[in-house]
């Protein structure tokens, strides 16, 4: 009798232990996500090895639902119509950035055309949460070193939105210049730089006309208070240097490892721009190779962009440089800023990193694949087949043994 009750005091403390003790956080997986801009899905592939695909996520459950929005209100429609004929090239875009919550449960996304970002339960597929920015179009986003907040370019309303990546409540926001685009947190999360690129959507190309893109600067905000604290016009910087011949536009951009250098693109331009943190200097521009089939028309080049996409390997001695009208990628040797071997690609997008570091990988948004380059040689590893248009591509993480729902 006395064992048997000693058994059943032993039994309800382990189940009161039990009960008290919270679940295990599942494992999680480094995954790569692509955005497939037209269709409104996300292929989720591996980020090192052979980047076979493992799932794709549909970010648009709710398109009935905003496209009846839209049609009702004319505004929005006349917006949504515009985003569609100029940026869109004749479609919806559906997804332009996503980042993943730090427990992995959850893929946050930006759509241009729904002017929104929206959490998706990677469980389930079902909306957690959507925030409409302010105006009529998201654009890029970044998210902060620690994983918890996200920041969303409002293209039309020119602001940045900061989001609490797992509720989707605004912790703050601040002004830009015309047009925000690329967002990038300095590795510490002190602050959070933003590039505005002017109207990239109109045909008034001609370098004369450059007076009608608007204000374009950098805005470096506190990524706490939200306080503008510097804002940088290329403008003088480019002058100072010689090339007054190059757009102020700052597109895709990359620091090196220790922030003491900036390499971008800008509108019209195949190269690279370096600029020096500390001087607040351009200190080298260099000229990438142009494709002789490339038509010489600007009005013909997608938003203004002749290359669009830029990465770094992680010990900051290449840079990978999408040649988007130009259909090529190349690694460039940043010591000399020389390019190795030109990688043809079909209007690749962007260039961001595999998760060991050892390759670039490109989106080819006109021929629906990405493409990873190896960083040490220069030569393509593989390619594979993703959806309509991808664009953005970025490393996330999954739990373990994820399926798509």
């Amino acid at each position: 009798m006395t064992v048997q009750i000693g058994l059943l005091k032993g039994a309800l403390a382990a189940l009161l232990l039990a009960a008290g003790t919270p679940a295990a956080a599942p494992t999680l997986q480094q995954v790569m996500f692509v955005g497939n801009n037209w269709d409104g899905t996300v292929d989720v592939i591996h980020s090192t090895g052979d980047f076979a695909k493992i799932g794709r996520i549909n970010v648009v459950p709710d398109k009935t639902q905003r496209l009846t929005e839209i049609y009702l209100n004319p505004i929005k429609l006349a917006y949504y119509l515009g985003i569609q004929q100029g940026p869109g090239e004749g479609h919806d875009q559906l997804v332009d950035d996503m980042y993943t919550t730090p427990a992995g449960d959850a893929l946050v996304v930006s759509r241009p055309s729904f002017a929104d970002v929206v959490s998706i339960d990677l469980a389930t597929g079902a909306e957690k949460w959507r925030f409409a920015v302010s105006g009529y179009r998201a654009d890029h986003m970044a998210v902060s070193p620690d994983g918890t907040e996200v920041a969303v370019s409002a293209s039309t309303s020119n602001t940045v939105h900061v989001l609490d990546i797992v509720t989707g409540k605004q912790l703050g926001s601040f002004g830009a210049g015309d047009k925000p685009h690329e967002n990038i947190f300095t590795k510490d999360g002190k602050y959070l730089w933003n590039m505005s690129i002017g109207e990239v959507n109109t045909s008034l190309d001609d370098p004369s006309l450059d007076w009608t893109k608007g204000d374009r600067h950098i805005t470096i905000a506190d990524a706490k208070t939200f306080q503008v604290v510097k804002t940088i016009d290329m403008r003088s910087r480019l002058d100072a240097f010689g090339r007054s011949d190059l757009s102020n536009a700052v597109r895709p951009a990359v620091f090196t490892p220790d922030e003491s250098k900036l390499y971008f693109q800008v509108s019209f331009f195949a190269g690279i721009v370096e600029y020096d943190v500390a001087s607040d200097k351009i200190t080298r521009v260099v000229d990438m190779p142009k494709n002789p089939a490339t038509n010489p028309d600007r009005t013909t080049w997608v938003n203004d962009s002749r290359h669009h996409g830029l990465s770094m390997s992680p010990d900051g001695s290449k840079l990978c440089v999408a040649g988007t009208m130009d259909n090529y990628a190349t690694i460039v040797d940043r010591a000399t800023l020389t390019p190795g071997t030109l990688v043809t690609a079909s209007k690749p997008y962007w260039a961001t990193v595999s998760g060991d570091g050892k390759d670039c990988v490109i989106s080819e948004s006109g021929a629906d694949q990405v493409t990873a380059i190896d960083f040490a040689t220069g030569q393509k590893v593989t390619s594979v087949a993703v959806g309509d248009h991808p664009q953005r591509v970025r490393i996330g993480h999954i739990p373990t043994g994820w399926t798509a729902p």
